[in-house]
């Protein structure tokens, strides 16, 4: 294609392995003699799994994005949780291998080189990228045949994006746009414009009251031998997220990608819930819930527990599990919209605390083990609050497409309960959804570990925003 990308993440990956290769030997003889590693058989079966590990980690992370889009701060970052992985993943080989030439001198030695040569790598490759491009940019010229919103935001694209070989010589369209100085002439004259300008690549951006164009317009493309790329105009419907895929022959696109509609996913997801509940409840849970159920018997009259009708995946309902911070007879009021403020007169004294902490949450671990709930996904909304908010966000079943969790990325970055002003309210609700299906469609298990670290970090320090 016009943009030369798989060439320059062939180079990328297979440096980062020699890298890794030379590395692993490196730190290996600074541990221990060369006739000390000549005899391990098990260092071979190590370096060949972190290989692997390195090329699943690098495009998990993906920190092969283009150099000029990605910020060296970015960089470091998704280079330090790849070496992480690496660390982590050769002390528990060594654990279970008991092999004594893997000492912590080696395991420190290949963390350290790893990252230094990574990045000076990195540092090298993006000098010798921008000195071949800076001979070679004018080696290709293109067209987009189409000015229309979609053919300006790819050429915006491609003023951004510098790892691309090419020259953009400007618009052909019916349509001229008095502003734009680009413009070299109408459908009718693209034979032209190719033979005058030595056109080798178009670019087919056609409004969808133009497509009846297309065939005449790749008809003199591929006589001119000039290769043509379409640009199907669906901008304006696409998520953030989209994935062509191959359903027997027919190429479709997927417009809201899911990576948790993959069943190895939900099951590593589902297995991270279960372990870390498990952990919890096990730990730390069956304390907590008896200290909490017992305090809050003694401040207040009524169940320790408060049981809601909510919704799920695929907008079925569970019973979800909290336990009760309000007088017996408010919590049975749950047939109307009605938002809880933090002085709300409604709420028991040890449920002022509860709430503060986030503490009252914790009963939903049972509803993780279920089965119902998982750790990090979007909140679930009792039944009259989601009407309520459906009337604001048309889209808002598009959360129910995973399971809802105990927290969520909308919750730690401080979208966390309701407001009294309606406008207010609006906004709150309709970025809060926004956050939700960003997360839906960027899932990651990196991602969620994230938001459980910050969920404690904001817990422990009372960060929290809402009530």
């Amino acid at each position: 294609m016009l943009i030369n990308n798989k060439f320059i993440l062939n180079i990328k990956v297979f440096t980062d392995l020699i890298i890794v290769i030379a590395v692993f030997f490196g730190a290996a003889l600074l541990a221990q003699p060369y006739s000390v590693l000549a005899s391990k058989p098990e260092m071979f079966i190590l370096l060949f799994a972190q290989l692997l590990l390195w090329v699943y980690s690098a495009s998990l992370t993906k920190i092969h994005d283009d150099f000029s889009v990605l910020s060296w701060v970015d960089f470091i970052s998704r280079l330090a949780r790849i070496i992480i992985m690496q660390t982590v993943f050769s002390v528990v080989f060594i654990f279970f291998a008991k092999e004594l030439l893997y000492t912590r001198y080696f395991i420190f030695n290949y963390a350290v080189l790893l990252g230094v040569g990574i990045l000076v790598k990195s540092v090298f490759l993006k000098y010798l990228i921008d000195r071949f491009k800076s001979k070679v940019k004018n080696a290709r010229k293109f067209i987009i045949i189409g000015s229309g919103e979609t053919g300006k935001t790819f050429r915006d694209y491609l003023l951004k994006y510098h790892e691309l070989d090419y020259s953009f010589a400007g618009f052909i369209d019916s349509d001229k746009d008095s502003s734009d100085q680009l413009h070299l002439g109408n459908f009718e004259q693209l034979e032209e414009v190719i033979a005058t300008n030595g056109i080798n690549d178009a670019v087919i951006a056609l409004a969808p009251e133009k497509l009846t164009m297309l065939d005449d317009i790749l008809r003199v493309c591929d006589r001119n031998a000039v290769r043509s790329f379409v640009i199907p105009d669906y901008l304006n419907f696409i998520g953030g997220k989209f994935k062509i895929e191959l359903l027997g022959n027919f190429p479709i696109i997927n417009v809201r990608n899911n990576p948790l509609d993959e069943t190895s996913l939900r099951l590593i997801k589902r297995t991270f819930d279960i372990v870390f509940s498990l952990l919890f409840l096990l730990t730390f849970g069956w304390w907590l819930f008896l200290l909490i159920g017992l305090i809050i018997k003694i401040d207040s009259r009524g169940n320790v527990f408060f049981v809601q009708d909510r919704l799920g995946r695929d907008n079925k309902t569970f019973r979800c599990l909290k336990f009760r911070t309000m007088t017996t007879t408010a919590s049975k009021k749950t047939d109307k919209f009605k938002v809880v403020e933090q002085r709300d007169n409604r709420i028991t004294k040890i449920g002022n605390l509860l709430r503060k902490y986030n503490l009252d949450e914790l009963p939903q671990f049972v509803n993780v083990l279920k089965g119902e709930m998982s750790i990090v996904g979007p909140r679930p909304h009792a039944i009259p609050f989601n009407d309520s908010y459906q009337e604001i966000v048309e889209e808002i079943k598009l959360r129910h497409r995973v399971k809802p969790g105990i927290s969520g990325w909308a919750q730690i970055h401080g979208l966390r309960g309701d407001v009294i002003d309606m406008e207010e309210q609006k906004k709150r609700t309709q970025k809060r959804i926004q956050f939700d299906i960003w997360y839906i469609e960027n899932w990651s298990m990196w991602l969620d570990l994230k938001i459980i670290s910050e969920t404690v970090l904001q817990v422990i320090f009372n960060r929290n925003t809402g009530y």
